[in-house]
């Protein structure tokens, strides 16, 4: 029997027009409550072994219902899996294949395969022709139920239902939120070298559910999602001139945020998302600046001779990161929110650039150049703690999965002396620096960034 415990309202991500209600159960088996498991992934100790983790189909009593919850355990197989912490076991090796989510499993025929954790649900139809999904994960070793969750949703919003229980799962092992309901913006690539078209487009973080959001007239570059997952902050290339544009995705609006003089770069939102931070070339020197969006107001942080630029908030909006070649070498610095206090962190060999500050607050992602190689690295606020996580020919731009766990870049190859090669293409890689993924596109895709979670 199941009895109702709590009620979520998850927020609907409107570029896929679904809505979405969760509701919490809790299984009552002969128990007064539900049992706390103490099957646990540790994922601040380093290089963690792979759960072993039995995602079962989820049942159904028609057909149409039955392809829905084959797709969604597959969903949730591949998310867990690519977060390298799961490894999902092979369901052809299942022995007990006729599970149903008012029953106990058959524990031991889980043990017996070696799967540590069981994942488990069921698809029905309701009376508006949505659909709704009960999940359950156990643990086996204990036999006891970790968490039960009930999900009501559009049909065609399946995938992200998957996507929402794979981060349940994620959060109920790690104890960390998960981050695979999420949406990536990024700059989709085509054509030669020296016609070289950019389009604005935006996935799911498995990649799926992709759409262009430009068409390619104009180039455009370096965007960044709001924390209100709506709108899009982007520089654009208008007639050969620089623009600062924000496009709001439920609509496809794009609103002119500013025509300013000379370039304009890597423009960001605070935190609160009243404002975007970006540098500015004004009277042949770059420095940062923020504008509030309410007022239109253009506020100058920097007043130095040397270029400033990347600037990102911290998650608490007090302080910024930026690079600058203020001290000779291109490195990063951080200031307070007011421009003021300002401190150099990098102090390594080569050059650094593309700083982004951890959602966590804990770490800045940053770029390192060195010996012609390019490197993904991250170090404390401070400074301290520098860690090279990928390093290849070309390898930049990294942004921040929301639980800042793992990190989203890109990597262009080299051209021979025929001009073949020089693709772009986007990877993922976790703060251990041993799981590194691509993240397929149509075609070729640089500058990604991350959004927060869409719920």
């Amino acid at each position: 029997m199941l009895t109702l415990s709590t009620t979520l309202r998850i927020r609907p991500f409107r570029l896929q027009a679904w809505a979405v209600l969760a509701v919490a159960w809790a299984l009552a088996l002969g128990a007064a409550h539900q049992a706390r498991a103490e099957l646990r992934i540790d994922i601040t100790r380093g290089t963690v072994e792979p759960m072993p983790i039995a995602v079962s189909t989820f049942n159904a009593d028609v057909p149409q219902d039955q392809a829905i919850g084959r797709d969604i355990a597959q969903v949730i197989a591949a998310d867990l899996e690519r977060s390298g912490l799961f490894a999902p076991v092979d369901s052809k090796a299942f022995i007990q294949r006729d599970l149903s989510v008012n029953t106990m499993p058959r524990f031991g025929d889980w043990r017996v395969i070696n799967a540590q954790a069981l994942v488990q649900g069921r698809v029905t139809r309701t009376a508006d022709g949505g659909i709704r999904v009960v999940f359950r994960l156990w643990d086996v070793f204990a036999e006891e139920q970790m968490t039960a969750l009930a999900f009501r949703s559009v049909a065609e919003g399946w995938r992200r239902l998957a996507h929402i229980i794979a981060d349940r799962v994620y959060e109920r092992i790690t104890g960390e939120s998960g981050y695979f309901d999420t949406r990536v913006v990024y700059i989709a690539e085509s054509g030669p070298a020296d016609r070289r078209k950019k389009r604005l487009a935006v996935m799911d973080q498995d990649g799926a559910n992709h759409k262009f959001l430009t068409d390619g007239s104009y180039l455009v570059l370096t965007p960044r999602f709001s924390p209100t997952l709506q709108e899009i902050t982007y520089l654009s290339y208008y007639n050969n001139t620089p623009r600062v544009y924000i496009f709001n995705i439920d609509t496809g609006h794009q609103e002119l945020l500013g025509n300013f003089p000379g370039m304009t770069f890597a423009p960001r939102f605070s935190p609160d998302g009243k404002k975007v931070i970006m540098s500015m070339a004004k009277d042949g020197n770059t420095e940062i600046y923020t504008m509030d969006l309410r007022t239109r107001a253009v506020r100058k942080l920097t007043n130095h001779s040397a270029i400033d630029t990347s600037p990102s908030y911290s998650p608490d909006a007090r302080r910024i990161v930026f690079n600058s070649d203020r001290g000779g070498s291109q490195q990063l610095y951080v200031m307070d929110a007011n421009g003021g206090g300002v401190q150099r962190i990098s102090y390594g060999q080569g050059r650094y650039a593309t700083p982004v500050w951890s959602p966590r607050g804990d770490l800045v992602a940053f770029t390192k150049i060195q010996g012609g190689r390019f490197f993904i690295g991250v170090m404390r606020p401070d400074g301290s703690g520098e860690r090279l996580l990928a390093e290849d020919f070309n390898i930049e731009a990294p942004t921040w999965s929301p639980n800042g766990r793992v990190l989203m870049y890109f990597r262009t190859t080299p051209r021979d002396d025929q001009g073949n090669g020089g693709s772009s293409k986007l990877y993922s890689i976790d703060l251990t620096g041993h799981n590194e993924r691509e993240i397929i596109t149509p075609i070729d895709a640089s500058d990604p960034a991350w959004s927060p979670l869409i719920q």
